[in-house]
């Protein structure tokens, strides 16, 4: 088999995704019970989901049966949430399918995306995938974008014509404002707004930019049940996109993407508002005292953050080691070292006792090297 030919090129070369290792494989791992781990590596939902989400699934019978092709119950339910008109909405295996999906309806090989790193790693993933030209154009210092420079990287590049931005953006929780994103929809390109952590920056006052689409024919927003709904592990999100772009979507979305126990979970749960704005609430709080307590260690630095997670600059020791310290006490990190992320860490906001469990673990971490010092 002569794999060199069979292969596309850029595929044989391009660097894989890294993941998040799986529960189980840390617990073996570690040595310690799922129950006995912290994570607070992954943003996700530790409330999981709304009651009435195990209730819809239970009374499920039709799983046997291929699902909606066009989601419509999920769609209607999105509608009731957002306010936005199901015919706009596009339900998808989380946010990483739509992204996908967008481009490929958008690319022929070598069109432009533009990113502004650092953000998702999906961006760049599945930009390279789709046989894309990835153009950077990195954060200040502050993680703002710096729309004068993207403005000229647009400019400089003909064949640009997807702009990625995250608000708020992950890893670092900061809001794109009105002017900022006002300005980038005058470029000539397909503005893909990922609103993923938008519900925790919505319930300090912030708004979605959802309404937003139809009023500009180059804007999309998405969003994603991942974190609002505690539903990571069905894979459900949606987009909502301008009406050109709609029926090229329908044509190429796999006809059956969303299975019929992520659809009935996605409904239940936005049934239950008041659920879900409960838990929006105490992860906001917890996320807020997470910040100050660890800054209180004066070597973690904090970022103001809009979502559920705080980004923490490492400073005078390793980013990395003290992971793996915190890994060893049962607490899960993320631990970044790249470009705009040197010796950095994020922490997922959790229930209290979880907050608990990761200052007190910080607190064994330092009163051990301390001793090691002394000795």
């Amino acid at each position: 088999m002569n794999a060199e030919r069979l292969l596309r090129p850029d595929i044989r070369m391009m660097e894989p995704y890294t993941p998040i290792v799986p529960l189980d494989v840390l617990s073996a791992r570690l040595g310690r019970p799922v129950a006995d781990i912290v994570k607070l590596d992954a943003n996700e939902n530790p409330y999981g989901s709304p009651p009435g989400v195990a209730a819809a699934l239970a009374a499920e019978a039709y799983f046997h049966i291929y699902p909606d092709p066009g989601a419509g119950d999920l769609r209607q339910a999105i509608e009731r949430y957002t306010g936005v008109p199901k015919e706009s909405v596009v339900a998808g295996m989380g946010a990483d399918e739509l992204i996908d999906l967008v481009l490929r309806a958008i690319l022929m090989p070598g069109d432009a995306v533009i990113d502004c790193p650092p953000s998702f790693g999906m961006y760049p993933f599945s930009t390279a995938v789709n046989g894309g030209t990835y153009i950077s154009v990195p954060r200040r210092a502050d993680f703002s974008l710096d729309v004068t420079a993207i403005e000229k990287a647009t400019a400089a590049t003909p064949r640009a014509k997807v702009l990625f931005l995250c608000s708020p953006n992950n890893p670092d929780g900061s809001i794109v404002d009105d002017r900022a994103l006002g300005r980038l929809l005058a470029l000539p390109v397909l503005v893909v707004l990922d609103e993923a952590y938008i519900d925790f920056a919505e319930a300090e006052g912030y708004a979605s930019r959802a309404s937003w689409v139809s009023r500009h024919d180059n804007l999309v927003v998405l969003r994603t049940f991942s974190k609002l709904a505690g539903l990571a592990g069905l894979r459900v999100g949606y987009g909502i996109f301008p009406d050109w772009l709609l029926p090229h979507l329908w044509k190429i979305k796999q006809p059956y993407n969303i299975n019929v126990a992520a659809s009935r979970a996605a409904v239940a749960a936005l049934e239950d508002e008041d659920w879900l704005r409960e838990k929006l609430g105490l992860l906001v709080t917890e996320r807020e005292r997470i910040a100050r307590a660890l800054a209180g260690f004066g070597f973690l630095h904090p970022y103001p953050s809009r979502s559920n997670f705080v980004l923490f600059r490492v400073l005078g020791r390793s980013a990395a080691d003290l992971k793996q310290a915190l890994e060893a006490e049962g607490v899960l990190v993320r631990h970044f070292d790249k470009a705009g992320l040197a010796n950095c860490i994020r922490v997922s906001a959790g229930r209290p006792r979880d907050t608990d469990r990761l200052v007190a673990a910080l607190h064994k971490i330092v009163a051990t090297q301390e001793d090691l010092i002394h000795e």
